[in-house]
């Protein structure tokens, strides 16, 4: 006696259909699970049994084997309960097996026989619709989210004796149904966080405006207390909100990782995640022993926030430069091979110095030499080259502090202007799947894309020579410009949108650790010549 019921097993953010096959043979009772299972998967034949008998199902006393099929994929989880228990009636012939094939099925059974919500029921309602199947059924607490997915029945049960009735025909459940499955427009959301409580700093507030009106990456540089966190834990209120098909992204790795909350079937907000700098590599990118998405992951299509950044360890900011440039981070293990997707927004904050006062007007460092330029050194060259927008912040004034006059340009008004330049942006790329702004922009579209007045690229080649930039720069300088041209409303690249990306990179110019805004010589002793820049090759003295 023989029964096969469909369900899902993860592998990353997707999920790969499997095949539970029940045998019922003759022989001493017991009851065995194999097919690649783990702990929680091989514990199930205790709970199906307990949950079987206590729904007043009388089960013949025979061997049943239950195989996962296919058996090479690492099975965890307790959502193969709900299939097993439906195989083992259907191979005891207590049920027909045919309606078992029309859906793909996830729960985990209590012992009374109750149907528990499980993780990842997005991606297992995905692979439902992909491979043809007429629906789902799973626990009732997972329905809404398993009804994002259009095109499929979703059946939501609360007990295993209501999936026999439905598919034994005796009680039919109705589809689960979602009215509107669609985030809530940007405009009028409010936020507890807004541009209006950061006074001053009006260059950086224009430096966040053109990031997020781009997607682009950006470091903030500057003394203690200058405001670096406070902006960036408010650039998420300036996004736009995220269109549907960006929403299903994320909310399938949050369903993966089980964090959506019990009301909260679809991430409507942008993600922010906030790292501490003792993060491992692992924590940051994904990994461990079940491979699962890291915080770069759960950031996806959000902000990724990292501050105090040159305490972070190295190996763990060198992880960055491959995802940060192709929006995936791919894990490769000894039992599988993972991609989770890691478009996001990098905004990381660092002081100038160990001491925070390096080349702030009114202040003196008091570091040596040696120690500014090995802080600096913890930010290799090539991440700073794949940051878009590297600005300094400077100490708020006093006659900015004790403004009260509500003068403040709003969070409402930035993100007016960051909506009107992403809709420029998804018309442009409106026929490149997977290419929401500008920072996502290939290499290849540059050219169509990026037109420069003659004016234009004359200064974008003369800031090459002067500051030494590389070609990776080069284009990034170009996606800038052009997301300033959108906020501006250019038809092309001007002049002037090329001289404020260019600007936007002060920490790539071979100067900045050589100067003191003060006017005079750097902190450490005249006569000896600054070190060079991190990352860079030694210049001459003309260069400074």
């Amino acid at each position: 006696m023989l029964a096969r019921v469909r369900s899902g097993a993860l592998m990353g953010i997707d999920a790969v259909v499997v095949e539970c096959e029940v045998d019922m043979a003759l022989g001493l009772p017991y009851f065995n699970v194999v097919g690649l299972p783990e702990g929680a998967v091989r514990e199930s034949k205790v709970r199906v049994i307990s949950a079987l008998k206590n729904c007043g199902f009388e089960l013949p006393s025979k061997r049943i084997t239950v195989n996962l099929a296919p058996a090479d994929i690492r099975k965890e989880g307790a959502a193969f309960e709900l299939p097993i228990a439906l195989g083992v009636l259907a191979a005891a012939k207590l049920m027909e097996e045919e309606p078992l094939s029309r859906y793909l099925f996830g729960g985990e059974l209590s012992l009374d026989g109750g149907v528990k919500p499980i993780k990842g029921v997005l991606p297992l309602a995905v692979a439902a619709r992909d491979g043809g199947y007429q629906g789902v059924m799973v626990p009732a607490a997972n329905a809404a989210e398993a009804a994002l997915v259009a095109g499929i029945h979703v059946l939501a049960v609360h007990h295993l004796r209501e999936a026999v009735d439905h598919l034994t025909g005796e009680r039919p459940l109705a589809p689960f149904t979602r009215e509107d499955c669609s985030p809530p427009p940007s405009r009028g959301r409010q936020t507890a966080l807004d541009m209006s409580d950061v006074r001053g700093q009006a260059d950086v507030k224009t430096a966040l405006e053109l990031a997020a009106a781009g997607g682009h990456n950006i470091l903030m540089c500057g003394p203690p207390g200058s405001g670096k966190t406070m902006l960036a834990r408010r650039l998420p209120g300036i996004l736009p909100a995220m269109t549907f098909d960006e929403a299903l992204e994320v909310t399938k790795i949050y369903s993966v990782l089980g964090l959506l909350g019990d009301e909260q079937t679809m991430m409507r907000e942008r993600p922010f995640r906030a790292p501490h700098h003792t993060i491992s590599d692992a924590g940051l990118v994904g990994g461990g022993p079940a491979t699962r998405p890291g915080e770069l992951s759960l950031a996806h299509h959000g902000v990724l926030f990292l501050d105090e950044l040159p305490e972070f360890r190295k190996n763990v900011l060198e992880v960055l430069r491959q995802p940060l440039e192709e929006g995936t981070i791919h894990l490769a293990r000894a039992v599988q091979h993972v991609t989770y997707p890691c478009r996001v927004m990098l905004v990381a904050a660092m002081n100038p110095c160990p001491c925070g006062f390096f080349n702030v007007p009114g202040r003196r460092c008091s570091c040596q030499e040696f120690r500014v330029h090995d802080y600096h050194s913890r930010v290799s060259g090539p991440l700073m080259d794949r940051i878009d927008i590297t600005l300094q912040t400077r100490p708020v004034e006093y006659h900015h502090i004790a403004r009260n006059d509500g003068e403040e340009p709003t969070s409402a008004y930035y993100r007016e202007r960051v909506e009107a330049a992403r809709a420029r942006q998804r018309f442009r790329f409106r026929d490149e799947p997977g290419v929401y702004c500008n920072a996502q922009m290939p290499t290849r579209l540059l050219h169509r894309y990026c037109k420069l007045s003659q004016k234009a690229g004359r200064k974008l080649e003369k800031a090459m020579e002067q500051y030494g930039l590389s070609a990776r720069a080069h284009d990034r300088i170009l996606k800038l410009a052009l997301t300033r041209a959108d906020l501006e409303g250019h038809e092309r690249i001007e002049d002037a949108d090329v001289h404020l990306a260019i600007d936007c990179r002060q920490i790539d110019r071979r100067t900045w650790l050589h100067t003191n805004t003060l006017g005079g010589p750097p902190p450490w002793q005249e006569g000896v010549n600054p070190p060079p820049r991190p990352g860079r090759a030694p210049q001459s003295p003309d260069d400074s």
